[in-house]
């Protein structure tokens, strides 16, 4: 199967509009734990640019000190437990973290819900009970100790020289959806969709985008729950085009942090939109 390049249009398309009937649930729920004591900025960035890319309501419950970070930053995040229609986890998880929160990860790779694993939780991908629900969100040097740790011996440096390759082999091989981060980014699902979303300004690649990524991810797919592995493949490659369309808004040119990238999300959703439109 050959390799698609996702376009604006694409993106758009998977952007879920409110309508005069809607209200925070349905506009989608994202259950969200990340942080950590060590790492409470991860959890700022993900649960900013969930707000950002236009969920419905955030339930954050990660670690004490990142939850305190979150609600000083966005007080209309909710801290206590309810339904959500999907899940984020490890970005920022510290060991200590991800020992506290382990029945709350467990319970949420048994819900069935989409589940999104990055960096401290990318561990979990094999112990999902729908495995065509869950995307994993690796950059290469993530892709490869995971990879290693299930059996196929492979270096960050031959991740990065084929990286289509080892998306591949890594969606067949733990039966997920892959989002392998880059300056391609590379989006496989198990039953073969395969898709590229280009990178169209390097100034992305600075701390803590990648918690940002995983933020809109979480935003879209909890409006998108009754989709299968294609619609979660498509939404994926959705999300990493509007972070990077959000990275080029805020760049300009010139570099950017992370909660530029956040920020300025409404004005990517708001350009695709546009575009859809015209």
């Amino acid at each position: 199967m050959s390799w698609v390049e996702w376009t604006d249009a694409d993106a758009a398309a998977r952007v879920r509009v409110p309508g005069s009937a809607d209200d925070k649930y349905s506009r989608g729920v994202l259950g969200v734990v990340t942080g950590s004591d060590t790492f409470p900025g991860a959890a700022v960035l993900g649960v900013e640019a969930a707000v950002r890319a236009g969920v419905g309501m955030v339930r954050y419950l990660g670690a004490e000190r990142a939850a305190d970070a979150v609600l000083r930053h966005r007080p209309e995040v909710v801290t206590a437990d309810g339904r959500v229609q999907a899940w984020l986890i490890g970005s920022g998880l510290d060991e200590d973290a991800r020992a506290a929160a382990g029945s709350r990860i467990a319970d949420a790779l048994d819900s069935g819900l989409p589940v999104i694993l990055d960096a401290g939780a990318l561990r979990d991908a094999t112990s999902a009970r729908d495995r065509s629900r869950v995307v994993i969100t690796p950059h290469a040097g993530e892709l490869a100790r995971l990879l290693t740790t299930t059996g196929t011996d492979v270096t960050a440096e031959q991740v990065k020289a084929s990286p289509d390759s080892w998306a591949v082999r890594a969606a067949e091989e733990l039966r997920v959806t892959v989002l392998l981060k880059g300056a391609t980014t590379h989006i496989v699902s198990p039953e073969g969709s395969r898709v590229t979303v280009s990178q169209t300004t390097s100034w992305l690649a600075t701390a803590g985008t990648g918690d940002v990524l995983a933020g809109v991810l979480g935003a879209m797919l909890a409006t998108h729950i009754d989709g299968d592995e294609q619609v979660v493949a498509s939404t994926a490659a959705s999300a990493a085009l509007l972070h990077d369309r959000a990275a080029r808004i805020a760049s300009r040119g010139g570099p950017i942090a992370a909660l530029d990238v956040a920020d300025a999300l409404p004005a990517a959703v708001r350009s695709l939109l546009d575009r859809a439109g015209s």
